[in-house]
């Protein structure tokens, strides 16, 4: 299974005051902090290792955190003095993830079939995937045009009638991908991810389960109750 890196280095503004003085990982859910949910369930679909890519406050989640209470190994790469974006996160990061890797955010909690996003990322031979859901505008703005499997259009800022689909959060990368990102310098996945499309080099996968988020105070509300009815559900 290929390792995981969990984008945690934000700043979370949409929930200050919750996350001035922790950062939106740590926050609770559930009587746990939100990392721990995320960890358990990428424990349960097969990943053994994590890089947490962090920034802001990220010395605290080092702290908090053991990977080993979680059956992982755990690892983390720091921005340094300045925030580097998304993308320019995963690049500083690269030397502990090796050559493939998928990744998430960290304030994201995805029900999905991580090896078969896998799987399916290492069949295209692409030099990365975007995994879509079918929105339509319901959990947030879609910004996705895919058509027959193939990602047609992606665009965060100018969406048109044709974006049905929403990126679902979980991409899958090659290292060779983020020659497009300048070292040390801040950039953002989404734009990595537009120059990809543009070349070529991006495949897309479907998802058909919801995504939940904990990026907003009616997300984490959300996102609470729907680990909850998991558990319960499991108990």
């Amino acid at each position: 299974m290929l390792p995981v890196a969990i984008l945690a280095g934000g700043l979370a503004t949409r929930l200050w005051p919750a996350t001035e003085k922790v950062p939106k990982s740590l926050l609770d859910v559930n009587g746990e902090p939100f990392i721990a949910h995320q960890l358990r369930l990428l424990k349960a679909n097969g990943v053994s290792r994590v890089v947490l890519c962090v920034g802001f406050l990220g010395e605290m989640v080092r702290h908090a955190v053991n990977g080993r209470a979680f059956g992982l190994e755990v690892k983390y790469s720091f921005d340094g003095p300045a925030l580097l974006g998304t993308a320019g996160a995963l690049k500083r990061a690269l030397p502990l993830l090796g050559p493939a890797f998928l990744t998430l955010y960290g304030d994201s909690y995805l029900v999905c079939d991580y090896a078969g996003v896998a799987a399916n990322f290492e069949e295209s031979r692409k030099q990365a995937l975007m995994t879509v859901f079918h929105n339509e505008g319901r959990w947030d703005s879609s910004n996705v045009e895919f058509t027959d499997g193939r990602i047609v259009a992606y665009n965060k800022k100018e969406r048109t009638p044709r974006m049905k689909y929403i990126d679902y959060g979980l991409g899958a990368f090659t290292a060779r991908a983020f020659e497009r990102v300048p070292s040390e310098k801040a950039c953002d996945l989404a734009e990595l991810y537009q120059a990809i499309l543009a070349d070529g080099e991006l495949a897309g996968m479907e998802i058909p389960q919801r995504f939940y988020e904990i990026g907003s105070p009616a997300g984490l509300e959300e996102t609470a109750r729907f680990i909850a009815s998991q558990g319960a559900m499991r108990a």
